[in-house]
């Protein structure tokens, strides 16, 4: 049977700088979706790459003192450095540089001339050079570009003309009866809007500098810089040269850019096709901005970050995980350290690591390292399968619906169940009693196919991750031909097989060592820094003033009060007293323990409304980062949560 073809893009990233984390979080979303595409047996064309023409690029090179094409030659190949260890897997990475491109841009250039569709004139008007984009009066923002607000420059010269307004109305009516086609539903409206403001003819030509793809008829001129790179999504899939294999990729099934190119992605690249009689891509996809401990990122604010830095620190696995369970698809979301931080201690180390340490640890001690038949069932053991089951088709759906976070999630609820289901069987009493073999047997049979279904779901998120839970499960098969319908049947883990020794996956990261100033954390443990005697002075102040139980306004009013909601709890395992809570607080989830395990089951909890104390300290309680304090009354009869009647996120007075 013909397996169904699947087409996806990154926008070509620009060459003017290095690439920051904002990009390594467009590509790894455009990753994940191939990686899940070809576990579904789909046949796969992902393609990235760099857009390396324009007049910012040639200003650059003349800054620098190089030739454009050495100066991109260097960054280009820090892209391509970047996406091997982000472990993307690219099927071409197209430079609009290659000779293989510029045929293909000269070709259409040269197609929609002779249909009429271009013309010669005098472009005299607004341009964006960092955006490289053209501006009438009415579009500007405060006088500036809308896009960037940098300022623009009058420009005048002879260029050629692209008939854009003659396919404004057809644009503006595919677009609005093909609700899927521009997503999320805000971008689309956006367009929508736009078009309506009326559309002009598009200036496609430049005279002023010569970094550019020649129009064919007029050497003289260089092809415009977006007309060269939406065309790049033709190239490579052999628009020009091999016919079959264009038909089975085009028209392309995601075109994934951020929100602020979106305009060019679902109306200039439509029209250009249009006027070439080809079918539109099927979606354009616009997610959003990554922002950096709540501020955009910027040069000028020096808080633009190095995503290799960050991969050489914490591994790629930890960046893709962060990133794609962090921010909702579509939405902006925040880029902060110490969330990383969290995110890396509580679920890869905590949740993913001890599960399966853990399960390997088990097998090892109880069954000599091999996993042998499951015979029968608990009711225990059939909830715990219902759970499975029920996680499969929900992350299948999230998956083909684009909801990477909530698929991460469903992943995620599926590996703390299957941390629960451990102390539910307790496998450690069951292997004290010889009457109860059959029923550890079953339970370590169950933990291990767990993990085998957790490596297969988690593996177009974290790749290296998977393959390593796979190995250390000892399963012969190779990963790399696995696909996703070998775990939507339970019960594909061989009996028989022979674990491997348990590796740490991702070791937990010392929040207090990292909290330290970085001169500090190189300075030896046992060197400690000295403390003035004016110093020691206001310390002992302090001290004194805070003996009688007396806070002051100030100091009360430092206090971060916030209702939450309860999402998730389960006991913290070998603990009386400690509960593991997720809560919202309306924009984002944290994780909390709280000493209530004695006086609450974990069932009662959720979707209760709590009161936070969100601006606490994060500490580690039993290798948990806790991240706030839920307020509670105590009486004779123990603990009772306060619940205040608000939404989740209000602030508390």
């Amino acid at each position: 049977m013909t397996r169904k073809s699947f087409y996806i893009t990154t926008p070509i990233y620009y060459p003017s700088a290095k690439l920051h984390i904002g990009h390594a979080y467009c590509t790894t979303i455009a990753d994940a979706v191939a990686r899940f595409k070809r576990l579904t047996d789909h046949d796969v064309f992902f393609l990235t790459g760099s857009d390396e023409h324009g007049q910012k690029i040639q200003q650059k090179a003349q800054e620098g003192g190089v030739t454009p094409i050495a100066y991109v030659d260097k960054i280009v190949a820090g892209f391509q450095g970047l996406w091997q260890k982000l472990r993307i897997s690219n099927d071409d990475f197209l430079r609009t540089t290659e000779k293989r491109h510029e045929r293909v841009v000269q070709e259409i250039f040269r197609r929609i001339y002779e249909k009429g569709d271009i013309y010669k004139g005098k472009y005299k008007g607004l341009y964006c050079t960092p955006c490289e984009s053209y501006w009438t009066e009415r579009q500007l923002a405060d006088g500036k570009c809308p896009d960037c607000g940098r300022a623009v420059a009058e420009v005048e010269e002879d260029a050629y003309f692209f008939k854009m307004s003659r396919y404004a109305d057809r644009v503006l009516a595919y677009i609005e009866e093909h609700p899927d086609f521009i997503q999320p539903v805000s971008r689309r409206n956006e367009m929508i809007n736009f078009i309506k403001q009326g559309l002009e003819d598009l200036c496609i030509s430049r005279t002023s500098f010569d970094w550019g793809i020649p129009v064919p008829m007029a050497p003289d001129h260089v092809i415009y810089v977006w007309f060269d790179a939406l065309t790049n999504y033709l190239t490579p899939i052999g628009f020009l040269d091999d016919p079959e294999k264009f038909e089975k990729y085009w028209p392309a099934d995601i075109h994934l850019v951020g929100k602020e190119i979106v305009r060019f992605h679902s109306i200039i690249w439509p029209c250009i096709l249009m006027a070439l009689d080809l079918p539109l891509p099927k979606m354009v996809y616009g997610h959003g901005w990554l922002i950096v401990d709540g501020d955009k990122m910027s040069k000028s604010k020096g808080n633009v970050v190095d995503p290799v830095q960050l991969i050489d620190e914490f591994g790629a696995d930890a960046i893709r995980y962060f990133l794609l369970r962090e921010i909702n698809l579509g939405q902006d979301g925040n880029f902060s350290r110490d969330a990383l931080i969290g995110r890396i201690n509580a679920d890869l180390a905590n949740d993913l690591g001890n599960l399966l340490h853990r399960t390997l640890n088990m097998i090892g001690k109880f069954q000599g390292g091999v996993v042998e038949k499951a015979l029968g069932e608990s009711e225990i053991d059939r909830a715990f399968l219902a759970e499975a089951e029920n996680t499969i088709v929900a992350y299948e759906r999230e998956m083909e619906e684009m909801k990477l976070q909530s698929a991460i999630k469903t992943a995620w609820a599926f590996i703390s169940r299957a941390n629960k289901y451990i102390d539910e069987t307790m496998p450690w009493a069951l292997a004290k009693d010889a009457a109860k073999k059959q029923t550890l047997t079953n339970t370590l049979y169950n933990l291990a196919e767990s993990l085998r279904r957790i490596s297969v779901l988690i593996e177009p998120f974290m790749p290296e991750t998977a393959e390593k839970i796979w190995r250390q499960l000892g399963i012969e098969a190779e990963f790399a031909a696995v696909r996703f319908a070998d775990v939507r049947t339970w019960g594909g883990f061989a009996a028989g097989t022979q674990v491997k020794t348990p590796e740490q996956l991702f070791p937990r990261i010392d929040v207090e060592a990292e909290e330290k100033p970085a001169e500090d954390r190189k300075k030896s443990p046992m060197e400690k820094p000295q403390t003035s005697q004016r110093k020691q002075k206001e310390q002992a102040a302090k001290k004194a003033e805070a003996s009688d139980g007396i806070v002051t306004f100030d100091e009360f009013s430092r206090v971060d009060l916030r209702a939450a909601e309860i999402l998730t709890a389960e006991r913290v395992p070998d603990t009386e007293k400690l509960m593991r809570l997720t809560v919202s607080l309306g924009a984002e989830e944290r994780e909390i323990v709280s000493g209530i395990a004695e006086f609450y089951a974990a069932d009662e909890l959720v979707g209760k409304k709590v009161v936070l104390v969100a601006n606490l300290k994060p500490a580690k309680i039993r290798g948990i980062r806790s991240h706030g304090m839920i307020l509670c009354t105590s009486s004779e009869d123990g603990l009772r949560l306060v619940e205040p009647a608000a939404p989740a996120g209000s602030k508390v007075k």
